[in-house]
């Protein structure tokens, strides 16, 4: 592989590793050795949050693909956007679970593993990344259907 790609690749990855520290590990909880991240924070304001935190998560399963990542593991990083997303939409308790999930530092570990694996990534496919595209976009369909059908459903309570 040429040098320049590598150091394109490694530079690619640690921007990555910051976005996905930031979203998910840069607020300690005090007294604890716990943390969370933004994402968790900006889960609690209903429909926009939880939107808003798919898809910063969903730029990193791109980028992971642009990158070449195989197609497994492309698959297991949508399935963790999702279900953070999924489960995230739920008021509170969802904040929590993606305090405690953490999708996108999952994610970036299991794009760290492919990088480090001789021969395991290759030249990104157009093809691969429309596809991931493409089943990010449907999980953010879903979550906003959720969001809203959610806030529907507190209202109808309240009022």
């Amino acid at each position: 592989m040429d040098p320049k790609d590598t150091t394109r690749r490694e530079g690619a990855v640690r921007r990555l590793d910051s976005l996905s520290y930031v979203l998910d590990n840069s607020i300690p909880i005090p007294g604890t050795n716990r943390r969370f991240g933004l994402d968790a924070v900006i889960g609690l304001v209903p429909g926009f949050g939880d939107a808003a935190g798919a898809l910063m998560s969903a730029y990193i399963v791109v980028q992971a693909a642009r990158l070449g990542a195989p197609a497994s593991s492309l698959v297991r990083m949508v399935l963790n956007v999702g279900i953070e997303a999924v489960v995230g939409a739920i008021p509170f308790a969802g904040d929590l679970f993606d305090a405690w999930f953490k999708a996108n530092a999952r994610n970036v570990t299991l794009l760290r593993q492919e990088m480090d694996r001789p021969g395991s990534t290759r030249k990104s496919s157009t093809g691969v990344v429309i596809g991931v595209i493409v089943a990010l976009v449907l999980i953010l369909g879903a979550v906003g259907w959720l969001a809203i059908s959610i806030i529907q459903a507190l209202w109808n309570a309240i009022t």
